[in-house]
């Protein structure tokens, strides 16, 4: 196990013994510290190769969040949409997200182009860097088993395999999250100052990043640091008040910013009642995901369960079961056990504290998924698996020890029955998925002859006094209880079909109104038009009918049609010139024009651009999901009139007439219905004084003359 210092140099015959050579970072690096044993870092770096392998396989097939892409595309084009998270390269609307992990994403893409790859770079990079960096603060409390076993079951975890296989926030998010929880360890060791003001900015970036979520975990970083450190209470008290303000400035420099801004200067916030950055902070993106549609302040999240009902049962439900439950069970008890081995330590015990932090980050996580009522992502529990696995290599480690040294008289049994339990919910989660393939029979036969040879192993091992049945048996635990997660994670990075929009791992196992949750859309198809360089904008002749397999790489060229929501069916459209293009509705009942914004084919794109006229806005629609699918198969900015849901107030008539009159938009698709995403006071207006094109249904032409 490792220590916290070095012990002192011994002294023979009244002299210093000479002084081992100091060992260079890169081969320390590359092969390890010197008193490690030799497999560890060999270990470490297959460990890391299997994480990039599950992340980056197959690139060329991932799909990602089309809303997200969208808004990377149009910042490659605009630094005014970059700064802002714009949908649109107009800077008409932003996300409903604060834009740093786009402008991580933006950046590579400009550098590199833009397309699959380049998008996804950053993405696998925090996602095995997450890896690694949890190894290193695992290893450093508790040793170099303790920090594999993390690593490991964080790799294998599939709703992370998922995520870090997309273009939403969240791996930049967990990413950051763990380094502001490496900086607060090393503020609690030292005492000094500075690693928790950088713990304070590490999380006020992942703020920047999803916003209240990167807070989940504060309460844990707070009572860690109040309880652990070695100073004086009113100097932790003084710390922990200037680490606040440190938090408070990198939150909030982008939001003040922005809301400073003339709201004429700027895109309208999306997902805000009032535009401006406050309010989503505190209601679609704080309150409303707790409190749902029912809180307070703005409509917030509406209670899309798409995680299932809100309840401590949420995690084992049929949707989220399989995708991070697996080791809950054997870290709840690792957790618990943990603590009770550490229980007559210092106060100052640099283990209980770490078993604090990630008992803590656990636990909040656990109870924040569990019993929100708002608009709730299975993706969103990733950030839960830093916890999960660290107490399970942490906490596995401890009652490891425990077992074979027969101390703490009852706890020292405590790892069979841990081992019993994950080992038995692992074959429930396997069963509810029997039949849908052999990989997922093999993982539930290896769970329970495994999880059985390890209870007995363990068992015998003990009331024997043989010492290497038991190590033997622990390592067979460690195969039964990571079966059934490999077999979902291999199903992740395999699988060209994974919702970019709700990405999930294995088979599907429920509801939960499955990939209607992100950006509208499949990932558009990744051929550059002929003539064009990775980046430039499309020329309006080629098909972007997307479906699992292929590729985003350049925005489309616009002949085929424009993809539905991800996970609800794709559109088959036309390019007939004769009629109005015929699409067919998606399982939702929702057309490629989304939200009841009309039908928008490939056809009428083209149609479009060729008429265009120089404005500025190649045509304003209905909602964001219609918005981004346009936008990356013309390469033109499109105005999403009504946000996400269509329920923002970003365009009134007033600011349509404007926008008319000064010829920045001639082209409006309105609903025939009067369907969601339609503002009733615009469409009746545009249907009075608008021309309709009658190849393309729902769209009207709209000019200066039209406007009294």
């Amino acid at each position: 196990m490792t220590t916290l210092a070095p012990p002192p140099t011994p002294v023979q015959d009244g002299r210093h013994r000479a002084a081992t050579p100091p060992v260079s970072r890169a081969r320390k690096l590359f092969m390890g510290a010197p008193e490690d044993p030799r497999w560890a870092r060999p270990a470490l770096w297959a460990i890391l190769l299997l994480a990039t392998a599950l992340y980056a396989w197959n690139l060329s097939s991932i799909t990602g969040n089309t809303f997200y892409d969208a808004a990377v595309y149009s910042g490659t084009k605009s630094w005014k949409a970059f700064f802002f998270g714009a949908l649109d390269s107009g800077s008409f609307i932003t996300v409903d997200k604060p834009p740093f992990a786009l402008w991580v994403m933006g950046l590579s893409a400009r550098a590199f182009g833009y397309g699959t790859w380049q998008l996804m770079l950053p993405m696998v990079a925090v996602g095995v860097g997450s890896v690694g960096l949890l190894y290193r603060l695992v290893k450093r409390d508790f040793g170099v088993v303790a920090g594999t076993i993390a690593a490991l079951v964080l790799t294998l975890t599939p709703i992370t395999v998922a995520i870090n296989r997309d273009t939403n926030p969240d791996p930049i998010l967990v990413f950051l999250m763990l380094l502001g929880a490496a900086a607060l360890l090393k503020a609690v060791r030292t005492g000094k100052l500075m690693p928790l003001v950088w713990s304070a900015v590490a999380v006020g970036f992942a703020f920047n990043t999803k916003m209240m979520q990167a807070y989940v975990v504060l309460p844990a970083f707070f009572v860690v640091y109040l309880w652990a450190t070695n100073l004086s209470l009113g100097r932790r008290v003084r710390n922990l008040a200037v680490a606040t303000a440190a938090l408070v400035v990198s939150s909030a420099w982008w939001m003040v910013v922005v809301d400073l801004i003339p709201a004429s200067s700027r895109p309208y916030i999306g997902g805000s009642t009032d535009n401006t950055v406050w309010d989503l902070v505190i209601g679609y993106n704080g309150f409303g995901r707790i409190f749902g549609a029912s809180s307070s302040v703005g409509s917030a999240g509406n209670g899309a369960s798409f995680g299932g009902s809100s309840g401590l049962y949420r995690m084992f439900n049929d949707i989220m079961g399989g995708q991070i439950s697996w080791l809950i069970p054997f870290a709840a008890i690792a957790l618990v056990g943990g603590l009770v081995l550490r229980g007559r330590a210092p106060r100052t015990d640099a283990r209980r504290a770490a078993l604090m932090l990630w008992g803590g980050w656990f636990v909040l996580h656990f109870l924040t998924f569990s019993l929100a009522e708002g608009t709730f992502h299975p993706y969103y529990v990733t950030a839960m698996a830093p916890g999960i696995a660290a107490l399970a290599g942490a906490g596995g480690v401890m009652l490891y020890k425990a077992f074979r040294e027969g101390s703490a008289a009852a706890w020292g049994w405590v790892l069979p029955a841990a081992v019993a339990a994950s080992t038995v919910w692992a074959v429930v989660l396997l069963q509810r998925v029997s039949g849908s393939g052999t990989v997922y029979t093999v993982a539930e036969v290896v769970a329970a002859l495994g999880g059985a040879l390890a209870v007995t192993g363990l068992l015998v091992g003990r009331f024997m006094k043989r010492q290497k049945l038991i190590g033997f048996a622990a390592l067979a635990a460690v195969v039964a209880l990571l079966a059934g997660p490999a077999a979902y994670s291999v199903s992740a990075a395999t699988t060209a079909s994974t919702n970019g929009t709700n990405p999930t791992a294995g088979p599907s196992t429920g509801g939960g109104m499955g990939g209607m949750g992100g950006g509208g859309g499949q990932r558009p198809s990744g051929s550059a038009p002929s003539g064009t360089t990775s980046g430039s904008a499309p020329s309006g002749t080629g098909s972007s009918a997307s479906s699992g397999g292929q590729s985003m790489g350049q925005p489309p060229t616009g002949t085929g049609s424009t993809g539905t929501e991800s996970g609800t069916g794709t559109e088959s459209g036309s390019s007939s010139s004769s009629s109005s293009s015929s699409s067919s509705e998606s399982q939702s009942g929702r057309t490629a024009g989304g939200m009841g914004g009309g039908q928008v084919s490939s056809a009428m794109i083209t149609y479009l651009k060729k008429h265009q006229d120089g404005a500025t806005w190649l045509v304003a629609v209905a909602t964001d999901q219609t918005a981004s699918s346009i936008i990356l198969e013309s390469g033109q900015p499109v105005i999403s009139m009504g946000g996400w849901s269509g329920s923002d107030n970003a365009m009134t008539l007033a600011k349509l007439k404007s926008l008319v009159k000064s010829g920045k938009l001639h082209y409006i698709v309105v609903s025939s219905d009067g369907g969601q995403g339609t503002n009733t006071e615009i469409a009746t207006w545009v249907k009075k004084h608008g021309a309709a094109v009658s190849a393309y249904s729902g769209l009207y032409r709209l000019d200066a003359s039209d406007v009294s």
